[in-house]
């Protein structure tokens, strides 16, 4: 038998109820419920309709999980749960249900940050990261570059957006496209077969008056709008919309700040990894600029296999399983669910997270 612990991880954070289990570093199941049929036709996620589905999926999504890896919540050392940050509602559904598992079954319960988790999903398939690291994470609430110094606790925020992520981009672009909720595989899609550099659309906050204040930030913002007014410009001109050179254009541009600036840190801090991560590396172009940037650069670039790039119970699990593994204090029963738990706090111990 092994002594490597047996976690249970719960993440409701968004869109999707995702349960994985975890043994070490080996994954033994990863069961995913979403609601995302439920929100496309409202071009984004409805915070009420998802707590709803939460609710629904949680039981079951659970019981498949432990039926897929073969054990029961007995078996099991501890629970993890993500904490936030998240959409408020959603997250309440995840903590309340790990703290009834835990409390039914006399389990520990960790209560963690969802940007670690997204970390700790590498090491699934990639073994131990290295100290230090740089963690590049882009979703669609999120695009942030974390100094990874150790992740039983040592996380520090280098730069995150100041408006729209790149995936609430990727979103709001892929619906002025005509094209369907979520909106980043097909952009993705489009892209390839159009013209990259046929629309030259800004790179926010790389100008050199940007660089002393944001440095590691980013900003989407402009970048939507000016996709906008080009195409909206085509449109009262009575031309067609060339779309896949839109979408290629539009997606360089977001990659091309994202591996930018991530290599550019990473250099600044005499970094030599770089793990990729969130729902938006699952981007075919981003992936492929990385890996080419980074090679040049010396750096290397670690990047999980796409169904773990997204929300998932696995990463969750993954992270309680480190925590564990260290002998970090679990969380106790009254930890709350905070939608905007700050990146350094890795995991709850006591009330350290601002209640809702």
């Amino acid at each position: 038998m092994s002594n490597e612990p047996l976690v249970l991880g719960i993440e409701t954070s968004c869109d999707e109820t995702g349960v994985g289990i975890v043994r070490g570093h080996t994954l033994l199941a990863d069961a995913v419920a979403t609601s995302v049929d439920q929100h496309a036709r409202f071009g984004g996620v409805v915070p009420e309709v998802a707590s709803r589905a939460h609710l629904e999926a949680m039981v079951p999504t659970v019981q498949r999980a432990l039926d897929d890896a073969g054990v029961t919540l007995d078996d099991v050392d501890a629970i993890a749960v993500t904490a936030g940050p998240g959409l408020a509602g959603a997250l309440l559904v995840g903590v309340a249900a790990a703290k009834a598992y835990a409390l039914a079954a006399g389990k520990p319960i960790y209560g963690v940050n969802h940007l670690s988790a997204h970390i700790a999903v590498d090491t699934l398939e990639n073994g131990p990261i290295p100290a230090p690291a740089l963690g590049l994470l882009v979703s669609g609430g999120h695009s942030s570059l974390l100094l990874v110094e150790d992740l039983a606790g040592r996380v520090v925020q280098l730069g995150a957006t100041i408006d729209d992520a790149a995936g609430e981009a990727y979103d709001k672009v892929a619906r002025l496209l005509g094209m369907p909720f979520p909106g980043g595989p097909p952009i993705d899609r489009a892209a390839r077969d159009g013209d990259a550099g046929a629309i030259t659309f800004p790179r926010g906050l790389t100008a050199h008056r940007d660089m002393e204040k944001h440095r590691y930030d980013f900003s989407f913002s402009g970048l939507k709008t000016a996709v906008a007014r080009w195409v909206e410009a085509r449109q009262r001109a009575g031309e067609t919309v060339p779309v896949n050179d839109v979408a290629a254009s539009f997606q360089e541009a977001v990659c091309d700040v994202l591996t930018r600036k991530a290599v550019a840190a990473a250099k600044d801090h005499g970094i030599d990894t770089i793990l990729l991560g969130g729902g938006v590396a699952a981007n075919t172009r981003l992936r492929s600029m990385a890996v080419e940037r980074c090679e040049k650069a010396g750096i290397r670039v670690r990047v999980p296999r796409p169904g773990l790039c997204t929300d998932n119970g696995a990463m969750v699990a993954a992270l309680g399983s480190h925590l564990v593994a260290a002998n970090v204090e679990p969380s106790d029963l009254g930890i709350p669910a905070d939608s905007a738990l700050p990146v350094e706090l890795v995991s709850m111990v006591r009330h350290e997270a601002r209640a809702l």
